[in-house]
């Protein structure tokens, strides 16, 4: 239930928010920079967040916080004036919601009892609440101005809050080991470095795949279905996640899933105008997505002491997700006002490639 709550708020954001700021009459490097505010969050904020779950076991507590805030932020969007107050803002909800997701998956991984394989078939459930939405949304956008957006957002908020409700409290580590996870290992550094690639690849997607496409004619609900294609693809791959894992290692899934971002972005950027090539890079979103994610957190559960998985998530969130996320959004912005979209997927091409040597890396240290 929480992951498909929060994966609604998530492609609402995703899909559409770039649209939003652009009907505030924000321009490509302005999305860009509030687009990064999240993810330049990320890189302290869920740290804080995981060591405060780990030290007081107040997980739930701490998730309801965060959606608490997702909520309200939304809620007061429209009324915040011009760039500065909608930057504010945003910047002050991704710091008190960075929390939410990273401990929720500490929380699930740690439910499991070894088995990361049975991840996927609980993780698909938010890749059925981002196609919900991102269909809906694509056809509520053909019919109703984009300044409604803020409201469907607070919505979805709000429902994550109600879903927390039935979260499981986990142990409190009073005796954490703190110098375990400052003394970083080859493995951590080379999983981290992975990590932040691709989420810089995807800082551009995620940025600007919505305007590229409405730049290049297609109606918003074919770029809702669009989206809503490769989160399909994304439910497949966990589905059939506790075969892979059965069959391949985690870091041979990690520079599998590079690799193909590597053909995906470029595709993106120079030939999205051909429908047929599109379906298939949107189809990659299974592994570029999908595999990579899964592998990534049973890698960081693996790696990191069971006394700190809920810091080695956030951990993880903060230097891959959120540094390499603002990263990719800001490149991603800059590529764009000088080159156009081909420049910009093109970085997010070059980013996966920096990555799958960090992940062959991995593979030969036998994660």
């Amino acid at each position: 239930m929480f992951y498909f709550a929060y994966f609604a708020y998530v492609a609402a954001t995703v899909a559409y928010f770039p649209l939003y700021l652009s009907s505030r009459a924000l321009d490509a490097a302005e999305i860009a920079l509030v687009l990064a505010l999240p993810q330049l969050a990320r890189v302290f904020a869920p740290a804080f967040w995981g060591w405060l779950a780990d030290r007081t076991g107040a997980q739930r507590a701490i998730v309801a916080f965060s959606c608490a805030a997702m909520a309200l932020g939304f809620a007061a969007l429209p009324y915040a004036p011009g760039l500065p107050g909608i930057a504010l803002l945003v910047g002050v909800v991704s710091v008190l919601s960075a929390g939410a997701l990273p401990i929720v998956e500490a929380v699930a991984l740690a439910s499991l009892a070894g088995r990361p394989g049975a991840y996927g078939p609980i993780r698909l459930w938010g890749s059925l609440g981002f196609i919900a939405v991102v269909l809906a949304g694509g056809a509520w956008l053909d019919a109703y101005p984009v300044r409604t957006l803020p409201w469907w957002v607070a919505a979805f908020g709000l429902a994550s809050l109600a879903a927390c409700a039935g979260l499981p409290e986990r142990q409190v580590h009073a005796k954490f080991p703190e110098t375990a996870v400052l003394r970083f290992s080859a493995r951590i550094v080379h999983l981290l470095a992975a990590g932040f690639c691709m989420a810089a690849a995807h800082g551009v997607l995620y940025a600007f795949l919505t305007l590229h496409l409405q730049r290049l004619g297609y109606s918003s609900s074919t770029i809702g279905a669009l989206w809503s294609l490769g989160v399909l693809a994304e439910v497949g791959i966990f589905l059939y996640l506790p075969a892979l894992f059965r069959r391949y290692s985690l870091a041979a899934l990690l520079f599998g899933s590079l690799v193909l971002g590597v053909a995906r972005f470029a595709a993106i950027g120079w030939l999205a105008g051909a429908l047929g090539v599109l379906l298939v890079a949107q189809l990659l979103h299974a592994a570029t997505f999908g595999a990579f994610h899964a592998a990534s957190v049973a890698a960081v559960h693996r790696v990191f002491p069971a006394s700190a998985h809920g810091l080695g998530q956030t951990l993880f969130s903060s230097l891959a997700y959120g540094a390499g996320g603002a990263a990719g959004a800001l490149i991603g912005g800059w590529g764009w006002e000088h080159g156009g979209p081909g420049v910009a997927f093109s970085l997010a091409a070059l980013a996966a490639l920096i990555g799958a040597y960090f992940a062959f890396r991995l593979w030969r240290m036998g994660l």
